[in-house]
């Protein structure tokens, strides 16, 4: 049986806990924009989904400039210290799936599957179904716990549990 490095079990759990992230975009002029977002992972394709309105900032953002970051934290404790908290930053780059595509397909099915609630958002026409590719990130799995991933490092932590 393979055994997984403990850090990147810990990502996998932050990532199975956690159901926001703050996407960070780029806007018109260069400036950054951070907004939440709701997110799944799809394990086969080792990337994040998100459901964006077209009416939305963040999501002009991203069809401008597809390099975004994206950043999940474990939720704070009251009274608990906040410096060690779990989290990842990934640089990603966003897919943006034509709507009624196989890919559109595929990324609902993974989207419906954490939110469930979320069905009929999906047939609002003014949504897209957005794939965020990861192609690095910074992990603070506590304190003095963090690494650098690079893209391999990623996938194993986006695919199934070995």
């Amino acid at each position: 049986m393979a055994t997984e490095h403990s850090l990147t079990r810990a990502l996998r759990e932050l990532l199975a806990s956690q159901r926001t992230a703050a996407l960070g975009t780029l806007d018109e002029h260069g400036a950054p924009f951070v907004s939440m977002v709701p997110f799944a992972v799809d394990r086969v394709d080792h990337s994040l989904v998100i459901h964006v309105s077209g009416l939305a900032a963040h999501s002009r953002n991203l069809q401008r400039s597809p390099r975004v970051s994206v950043l999940v934290c474990q939720a704070e404790v009251a009274g608990e210290p906040v410096h060690a908290l779990p989290r990842v930053t990934l640089d990603a780059t966003a897919l943006v799936a034509e709507p009624g595509s196989p890919e559109a397909l595929a990324c609902r099915a993974v989207y419906l599957e954490r939110f469930p609630d979320a069905e009929p958002m999906t047939a609002l026409g003014d949504f897209r179904f957005v794939r965020l590719r990861a192609s690095g990130a910074r992990q603070v799995a506590g304190f003095g716990a963090a690494r650098s991933l690079d893209a391999a490092e990623l996938t194993r932590a986006l695919g199934p549990a070995p």
